[in-house]
């Protein structure tokens, strides 16, 4: 039976907590669109996601006008393209992105993710086009988000691809300069990445995920806040405890417009990922929790102890809560997206090397960060290899999203815009990593990897 004051009490999260469901997105498989005529390949990617996707958005804008419940952003995933164009003799896969766009406009969602590779053992025909493809793609493009894989807890860390995708975000920056090397939003390095992640850039729909499914990604952070601020100075249990119940709240709304979703548009149900979200908003940051903590600042000593009680609380309520749970599930640390993580990077409260060490904890990795426009390619690669270690060594996923923004310097503001925020730029350490991410070949597999 329906409580009345459950029912005030969510109502009262979405006007005053900035609850919303962060995502709903579409995850369709392009492998019956192979091809190897290229261009008869685009023509039936086209075609499916124009066909399967036509009702997403309208359905999403049911939802919330029917029950009250904010949908942020409408989304498609699709297999990895390097999968889909390898088979054709096509060069360039430009062309494919341009295709995906084109679908994505056409149906009226955020974003489309999938113009990505997996190559975490090695290069495959069409994987090395598609990451030589992805500076142009991102920059002639709207909605399309990339994505490479560059290492697993299986196969270990291909340092070659590091090395390669160091010079590729890069070139995204400098391809997209006039606006503030925005292509390097859209794009995601990872470590463990896995298939049935809702939220961008770095969603792709993974071959072992059913033709077609619908995944939420729930959001949150006020709400935790304003269970947090009702036990000031309680014990650390009682702290974990008040966290594990709003996760579990704001898990059974995910999961109920999830299912109302699938039964409207006729595709199974795949997972709620039990993501904290934050966005720029006063009232929407995951720094804000951690500093009701009793941290004076988030980034000060006690940050990663803060946030490991967060994620593991976070997760255990949204477990309990939900019957089908995936994704990156855990709390994310955008830098540009999280006022108060933007406030403390501006003040340097906290350094990249801070942040580092809470990806050790969090569901992603170094996230949303700008970077001086003049750092060298060797130095975003070895960023990427730190934290695809720390992913690899953790049997976790790790990620990689930095900007390096042309022309500013350290102290100076890069704008996104709506979500994505503003970002100030960051320090990096100006010591050389280039001689050790020059050595290539492949970082072997952690010796707890081997379970057969």
């Amino acid at each position: 039976m329906l409580r009345t004051d459950n029912i005030l009490d969510t109502i009262r999260m979405f006007e005053e907590d900035n609850l919303d469901i962060r995502t709903i997105t579409m995850g369709i498989s392009l492998l019956d669109c192979i091809d190897s005529d290229g261009e008869k390949a685009r023509e039936r990617i086209y075609k499916k996601i124009t066909t399967k996707a036509k009702n997403l958005v309208s359905v999403a804008q049911e939802i919330e006008d029917t029950y009250g419940v904010p949908i942020t952003n409408k989304r498609i995933s699709v297999t990895p393209i390097a999968l889909i164009a390898g088979a054709s003799d096509d060069t360039d896969y430009v062309a494919y992105a341009k295709t995906l766009d084109a679908a994505a406009k056409e149906v009226g969602v955020d974003f489309i993710g999938g113009f990505s590779a997996l190559v975490e053992k090695g290069y495959n025909k069409g994987d090395k086009i598609l990451i030589d493809s992805i500076p142009e793609a991102l920059a002639v493009t709207d909605k399309v988000c990339s994505s490479v894989n560059i290492g697993s807890t299986k196969a270990g860390i291909n340092m070659d691809a590091v090395k390669l995708m160091g010079e590729i975000v890069l070139a995204t920056a400098e391809k997209t300069a006039d606006r503030n090397g925005f292509g390097c939003a859209k794009l995601v390095v990872f470590a463990n990445s896995v298939g049935d992640n809702p939220f961008m850039a770095g969603a792709y729909h993974g071959v072992e995920e059913a033709d077609c499914e619908i995944h939420v990604g729930i959001s949150g952070p006020g709400v935790v806040k304003r269970a947090l601020e009702k036990v000031k100075g309680e014990p650390m249990d009682i702290v974990a405890d008040t966290i594990k119940k709003a996760a579990f709240q704001i898990t059974r709304m995910g999961q109920l417009v999830g299912n109302i979703a699938s039964q409207k548009l006729d595709v199974p149900f795949g997972i709620v990922d039990l993501a904290l979200a934050p966005t720029p908003a006063v009232g929407d940051s995951v720094g804000e929790i951690l500093e009701e903590f009793g941290l004076g600042v988030v980034g000060t000593h006690g940050t990663v102890a803060a946030l490991a009680v967060l994620n593991d609380a976070v997760k255990k309520g949204g477990v309990m809560a939900c019957s089908h749970v995936g994704g990156l599930s855990g709390s994310f640390i955008p830098v540009s997206e999280d006022h108060r993580m933007i406030d403390a990077a501006a003040a340097n409260q906290i350094s990249l090397d801070m942040l580092l060490a809470m990806t050790a904890i969090c569901s992603v990795g170094l996230d949303m960060i700008a970077i001086p426009g003049n750092t060298p390619a060797t130095t975003i690669a070895a960023m990427i290899a730190d934290e695809a270690a720390i992913g690899v060594q953790n049997n976790k996923t790790t990620a990689v999203r930095v900007i390096p923004a042309i022309g500013c310097e350290v102290g100076d503001f890069v704008e996104f815009g709506g979500l994505l925020g503003r970002a100030p730029v960051m320090p990096v350490h100006k010591e050389s990593s280039a001689d050790f991410i020059n050595r290539g070949g492949r970082s072997p597999a952690p010796i707890h990897s081997f379970k057969n």
